[in-house]
C-alpha cells in the first residue's frame, strides 16, 4: 500500500528525514512517533507530494508519488495537523468542492456526508461559514472531506489534537473499520496511549532517524509505549 524507501529531505546541510524506510500494508494502522522536529511531518509531507525529496522513493499502491502524482493522489487522503480551510466557504460547500475534485456522485456524496456529519456531530454546523467554526469543528470537517471519497491509504498529522473524546472516540472506530475493510492508515501522534491502544505497528522517529519499528508487540515488549519512546529518546540523546 505504501512503500517508502531510504527516504532522504534536506534543508540546506541538514538533513530533516535520513534514509528512511517503511512499509505499510494493506489492513494497518500504523503509528509514527518522535519528538518535535524529529521529521515527521516532513515525511508525512513528501509522501503526500507536497515537499519534493532528495533521495529514495516513495510508492503509493506501486506508483511513484514523483512520476505518478495525480494517480497517487486519488488513492489517498491527507488531513494535516493544522485544518487549513477556505473559510469563506460554508462546510457543505467545501465539502461538495471536495466531493467534485474526486469526481464522487451525486448520490453518493450525500450519503457519505450525511453518514460522517452524524457521525461527528456536524450536520447541524454545516450550512454555516468555516471563518466561525472552532478548531475542533475545523478538524471534523477535514476529517469528513478526506473520508467521503473513500481512499485507499489514509494519512494524518496529529489527528486527535482538538477533538473532543466523543469525536476522538469515533475517529478510533472508524479508522479501525478502514483497515478492516483492507484501507491502511499512517499516522503521527504524540497521544502515545492511543497510540499504543490501535497501532498494528509503530515507528519511532529521532532526528530523521528510524529509531525502532515494527509490530506494537516487537516494539514495546512488557513496557509501555511511553516507556520505551523515553528510554530510546534517551539512549539516541
Amino acid at each position: 500500500m505504501l512503500v517508502i524507501e531510504n527516504l532522504t529531505k534536506k534543508y540546506g546541510d541538514k538533513k530533516a528525514v535520513d534514509n528512511l524506510s517503511i512499509h505499510i500494508k494493506p489492513g494497518e494502522i500504523y503509528g509514527f512517533i518522535g519528538h518535535n522536529g524529529a521529521g515527521k511531518t516532513t515525511t508525512l509531507k513528501s509522501i503526500v507530494g507536497i515537499l519534493n525529496f532528495d533521495e529514495g522513493r516513495i510508492l503509493i499502491n506501486g506508483r511513484s508519488i514523483t512520476d505518478y502524482p495525480l494517480e497517487c493522489k486519488r488513492d489517498l487522503a491527507y488531513i494535516p495537523d493544522n485544518p487549513d480551510l477556505y473559510d469563506f466557504m460554508t462546510g457543505i460547500k467545501y465539502l461538495n468542492f471536495i466531493a467534485d475534485i474526486f469526481g464522487i456522485k451525486s448520490i453518493e456524496r450525500k450519503e457519505a456526508i450525511k453518514k460522517y456529519g452524524d457521525m461527528f456531530e456536524l450536520t447541524a454546523s454545516l450550512a454555516q461559514p468555516i471563518a466561525t467554526y472552532s478548531h475542533g469543528m475545523k478538524q471534523k470537517l477535514a476529517l469528513i472531506s478526506a473520508l467521503i471519497h473513500n481512499p485507499r491509504l489514509i494519512i494524518m498529522d496529529e489527528p486527535f489534537v482538538g477533538l473532543d473524546p466523543k469525536a476522538s472516540h469515533t475517529l478510533k472506530k472508524l479508522m479501525r473499520e478502514h483497515c478492516d475493510n483492507g484501507g491502511a492508515i499512517f499516522f503521527s501522534t504524540h497521544v502515545l496511549e492511543v497510540a499504543e491502544k490501535l497501532c498494528d505497528k509503530v515507528a519511532i522517529i529521532k532526528n530523521g532517524y528510524l529509531v525502532k519499528e515494527g509490530t506494537m508487540e516487537e516494539v514495546k515488549g512488557d513496557e509501555s509505549l511511553e516507556e520505551v519512546f523515553l528510554e530510546l529518546e534517551e539512549d539516541n540523546a
